[in-house]
């Protein structure tokens, strides 16, 4: 069946999810918002107290910074071009050379009207690229068009693969096809978002704060690992440890992020909120084994793995829900009895045994990061 047959034969949304009028054109704004992701050396892992050094010299130039882990920033500098004055382009190779200086760490920077073009133009920048997408709207429809559809925002390999059956491979489909096939395809509010961003536009601000405090770790596989099971088991090990460290430092997490890096440096970030804050290892599991497994990676090369747990708080304070599930409370028995065993022998004493087959515990139990 053709892509247009396909399409044709999508059955209508209900009637209370009928988009309103089309989507407006992109908007011509100034490029002000950059996006600035970090390359530590010889390709290594950004290390924490590099990082919060790097955001803390981007607020030199903008109070109006935003983290985003494990090693970019986004940041508008609307006011700071006045200040300086200097342009977007000059006030990125200040921020580059104030880097190099201090940290060692060079950046690809991305300068867009909006946060998600801007990441679009720093992706698969090599360091030191400083990368302008002008903000006319001609600009950002031609920087678009050709772009496949897994390169936009939020789109990842499953809903990629969605698209593609049905013809709309490229943005520039996927910005030319009617809001109404998109959002039979997607649902209503998916397919509107999708739409807005294939038009280039995007709402979201550049949100300052500090960022939130997190405990994460990672495993770094000896060679580009193409098996889901071995990435499965390295998740396991990871959620373990973090689950251990929580306990052991009484704190629990309201959420998990997850981060893929491929063979090629590129990373994909997928993260989930919990329904209630934990440091329960079960729950890390779960939520690990399905961030992963909605990415929907096949053949990809895969040469990390690593796992943060965000939104710390103290234990103490956190509500947990009882229930009354005997396989629950006896899972939590054996946790703690764990939990005692590592304090007195150590921590590689007791662990998952499907860990345990493979050298992904122990590689992992040395790439832990806390951030307070």
């Amino acid at each position: 069946m053709s892509a247009r047959a396909r399409l044709a034969a999508v059955p209508d949304p209900p009637p209370d999810a009928l988009p309103g009028p089309p989507a407006p054109p992109a908007p011509a704004g100034p490029p002000t918002v950059l996006y600035v992701h970090f390359h530590a050396e010889a390709g290594a892992p950004l290390g924490e107290e590099t990082y919060d050094g790097l955001l803390a010299l981007l607020t030199e130039v903008t109070p109006v910074v935003q983290a985003v882990p494990p090693d970019a920033a986004l940041m508008e500098v609307r006011g700071a071009t006045r200040y300086f004055g200097h342009g977007p382009a000059g006030l990125a190779a200040l921020v580059r050379v104030r880097a190099l200086a201090r940290y060692g760490a060079d950046c690809t920077v991305g300068i867009a009207g909006n946060p998600m073009l801007a990441r679009m133009a720093a992706q698969d920048g090599p360091p030191g690229a400083v990368r302008t997408l002008p903000g006319d709207p001609a600009a950002v429809t031609a920087f678009l068009a050709g772009k496949p559809a897994a390169a936009l925002y939020g789109v990842g390999p499953a809903t990629a693969r969605t698209l593609c059956s049905y013809g709309l491979d490229s943005v520039g489909r996927i910005a030319a096809a009617p809001l109404p096939a998109l959002q039979r395809i997607l649902g209503p509010a998916a397919g509107r978002r999708l739409h807005e961003r294939a038009r280039g536009i995007d709402p979201t601000p550049v949100t300052p704060g500090a960022r939130a405090r997190s405990m994460a770790a990672e495993h770094r596989f000896g060679r580009d690992e193409l098996d889901a099971d071995r990435r499965r088991r390295a998740l396991l090990a990871l959620a373990d440890g973090l689950g251990g460290r929580l306990r052991e430092s009484g704190r629990v997490a309201r959420g998990l992020t997850l981060t893929v890096r491929y063979a090629d440096g590129s990373t994909t970030t997928r993260s989930r909120t919990f329904t209630e804050p934990t440091a329960h290892t079960p729950a890390l599991t779960s939520a690990a084994y399905a961030l992963h497994d909605a990415l929907g990676l096949q053949r990809a090369r895969v040469r990390s793995v690593a796992l943060r747990a965000e939104g710390l708080g103290e234990a103490g304070s956190a509500a947990h829900q009882l229930s009354f599930d005997p396989a629950d409370e006896k899972a939590r028995r054996i946790e703690a009895a764990v939990d005692r065993a590592r304090a007195r022998f150590g921590p590689a004493a007791v662990g998952p045994a499907a860990a345990v087959r493979g050298p992904a515990a122990a590689r992992a139990q040395g790439k832990r990061r806390d951030v307070a």
